[in-house]
Order: C-alpha cells, then structure tokens, then sequence
C-alpha cells in the first residue's frame, strides 16, 4: 500500500485551518466542518470526494440519532399542548415566594423541562419568550432576565435525557443509562446553584417577590401538573431498567407528549401540531446536518492518527485523575466557545478519550465532565446559542448581558469543580445499580 500523501501536521494545519478561518467569515458550523474536509478528500490519493459524502451519511446510519428529532417534537409540543403553561404555575406554587420569584420560577421551570426536552435551545427559545419580556414589566433588569433566562436552559443538556447524552454514548460507546443517571446530581446542584444566584440579585437589587401560596394551591397545581412531571420517569425508568431502548424512550415521550396535550389537557390543535412538527424538521436538520459533516471531520482526525500526535507530549506530563479532569473541563470550556457541542464530542471526545483512559477516569465520569463543561459554551461568547437566543428574543445585544452571564456563570463553574474533584457527585446514583444493569 502506497503511503499517505500528506503527513499528519500538513492534514492537521488544513484541517483546522480552514475551519477556523470559514468560522472567522461567519461560515455556518456544519458547512465549515464540510468544506475543511473537501481538500483533504482530493489531495489525499487514496481518497476522493466521494468519500466525504460517504463519511457524512455513515453518521446518519445511527437507530439511537432517531431520538434527537424525537426529543425535539416532545419539547415542541409541550409548548403547544399546555403542559409548559402548567408546569410555570407549578414552580411559581413552589418557589414564587422566594426573593426575586419569577426569576426563580424560571430557572425551577428549567428543572422541570429538562426532564422531558433534552434540548437546551428549545428551552431558551420557549422560556425567552415565557419570561424575558414579563421579568422586565416586573422590574427585573433586562440584562440579568436574558442572563438568567440562558443560562437556565443549559439544565436542558445536564439533566437528563439529554441529546448530548444519546450522542456522547452513541459515538463514544458509553451506557446512555448511566449516563442519565450521572446527570442527575450535578444537573441539580447546578439549579441550585442558579437559584443561590437570583436569591443575591434580588436582594441586592430589591427585585420583586410573589406571596406564599397556600398549601391547597400547591397541590392542586402539583395534581394538575403530575402528569406532565411523570414523563421523566417514563423516559429514564424505561431505558435504565432494559423496557426500551434510547431511541424508543424518545418515541415513547412524544406518544405520552401528544396524549397529554390532545386528550388530557386538550389544548392542542392541528394548527399547533403542524407547527410543532415544523419547528422540529428545522432544528433536527441542523443538529444532524453538524453530526453527519463532524463525523467525516472525524474521521479524517482518525484517519491520519491526528488525536495521537496531539496527545503524546499532554500524556507524558504524568497527570493524575482528578488534574486530567480540569484539563479535560479546560479544553471543552474553550471549544465550547466557538463550536456546537455535536460535532465538538464527536471531534473532540474522541481526542480526548485515551487520555481519560490513561489517567484512570471512569469514562460515565469523563462524559459527564464533558457534557457539563461544553454546556457552559452555550452561554460563552463568540458561539453562546442559548444566549443569542435569549439577546434575539429581547432584542438586545449580546454584549450588554455579558457582565451577568458571567457572574452567574462562577457558582456553576465551582459545581464543575466539584464533579471533576469529586468523582462520586456523578457516579453515586448509577453505582447503586449492580453491574450489567445498565
């Protein structure tokens, strides 16, 4: 066999790149990741650009991608069938009460959707328009409702399910079970922690609070809510104890999705419904659109034994656990802020794999360090979707909010640091499940 036309430094330099440079050009991630292959694909002689197309739709051959579309539609039409609506009611039942109580409804709020959406833009884009505007009639200052209104929505991907979740085990061959799992503790602390915030801002900024609600209100909104709240359990019990796959619990929330809005709380019309379907067409092409173009991306990565050459001098410096993990948090931090998180597991996670393996870091431990960290690029400029969303929404600029974003962003950073220094945060709910379970 012929050797490779181009040795692995010259494949890495025109890779990234020229993915950078689109990126610099504004050049939507999914194109970038595309167009940075297509040169690689022609120069190389022992590929062609058949193969580019043929990497691309490899990706798509996945039965467990079928649940990020599937995901996306439970989360559409929770907002079309009422349930969203209820579950506002619920957490204001809750948490109304507590200074600065809109404000802590809409991170509760946060709490309750992640358990069904797995989608954090579908979050920031339904809770931007619940809450942004009404916050701000209340009293609220603009930049902290849109700050707090994104980075809430990160939860989405924390807590599970979670889409990152379903793609983090499918491309890197780890239980989406555990992963679910391990989701839980920190996606909590991570709400508290949010809740800690608004409590300090509205104590120093005198923002509103709404009275005590009495206990009759809280369990008729509880009761009237209950249903909605039982999807989680359905989603996650289903898949952790073997009923159905990832992909079938996806399908089974938007079945239980689509009877609560039709049949129980009966607010769902035709015209929701196609919109619901609508909206999940666009979102699901764009995700799998960056899954199908950061696969070939990928695999070229492979290809030319990329992720080796980059990390022989890192595994030389002897790293423990727990220093691998903050590395680890370090670089998905910074790819967070200027690549999707998709094609950043699929390229990055895999980078990043041997080296976790080498340190002795439990990979269920690595994914969650991951998925927590490349969540907070969500919220961190250049990319920040949640928070562009949140800034289109309001319609004010990105940079008038970032003071906010990021001082709300130290507490959840030091909950990152306790899942990286301490392995159990993650790990205590999937071990109580004896092995083969999951």
């Amino acid at each position: 066999m012929t050797a490779a036309t181009l040795d692995p430094s010259t494949a890495a330099t025109i890779l990234f790149g020229i993915f950078f440079g689109l990126m610099f050009l504004r050049v939507p991630i999914a194109f970038a990741l595309g167009l940075a292959c297509l040169p690689i694909f022609v120069i190389e002689d022992r590929l062609s650009p058949q193969n580019l197309i043929q990497e691309t739709f490899n990706a798509y051959n996945s039965f467990i991608l079928l649940a990020v579309p599937f995901f996306l539609l439970t989360a559409n039409l929770m907002g079309v069938g009422g349930i969203t609506d209820r579950l506002v009611r619920f957490s204001r039942a809750l948490v109304g009460h507590f200074p600065g109580g809109l404000a802590q409804v809409n991170v509760v709020l946060s709490i309750f959707f992640a358990g069904v959406s797995g989608s954090s833009t579908a979050d920031a884009a339904s809770q931007g328009k619940i809450f942004i505007e009404a916050q701000v009639k209340e009293g609220y200052d603009v930049s902290f409702s849109v700050a707090i209104t994104a980075v809430s929505a990160v939860l989405a991907v924390i807590i599970p399910p979670s889409i990152l979740m379903i793609v983090w085990g499918g491309v890197l061959t780890v239980s989406i079970g555990a992963l679910m799992l391990a989701g839980i503790i920190p996606g909590l602390l991570i709400g508290l922690a949010q809740m800690a915030t608004v409590h300090a801002y509205a104590k120093r900024r005198g923002y509103p609070t709404y009275t005590r609600a009495t206990f009759k209100e809280v369990f008729v909104s509880a009761m009237v809510s209950l249903p909605a709240l039982f999807t989680p359990f359905i989603i996650i019990g289903g898949k952790v104890f073997g009923w159905f796959t990832a992909t079938e619990s996806a399908c089974i929330a938007v079945l239980y999705a689509g009877a609560l809005s039709l049949w129980v709380y009966r607010e769902m019309n035709l015209k929701g419904l196609f919109g619901a379907l609508l909206d999940t067409g666009k979102l699901s092409a764009v995700a799998l659109f960056c899954v199908g173009t950061a696969s070939a991306f990928g695999w070229l990565l492979a290809y030319y034994q990329i992720p080796k050459a980059l990390l022989e001098n890192v595994s030389a410096w002897g790293m423990g656990p727990t220093t691998t993990g903050f590395f680890i948090a370090g670089v998905f931090l910074v790819v967070g802020c200027f690549l999707d998180a998709i094609p950043a597991i699929i390229i990055v996670g895999t980078i990043l794999q041997p080296l976790a393996a080498s340190a002795g870091m439990d990979p269920v431990h690595f994914a969650i360090v991951g998925i927590v960290s490349l969540a907070f690029g969500l919220v961190t400029p250049p990319y920040g979707l949640c928070l562009m969303i949140s800034c289109a929404v309001a319609k004010v600029r990105m940079v008038t909010v970032l003071k906010d974003t990021m001082i709300m962003l130290v507490p959840m950073f030091l909950v990152l640091a306790a899942v990286i220094v301490f392995p159990s945060v993650a790990l205590f709910i999937p071990r109580l499940f004896p092995p083969g379970t999951l």
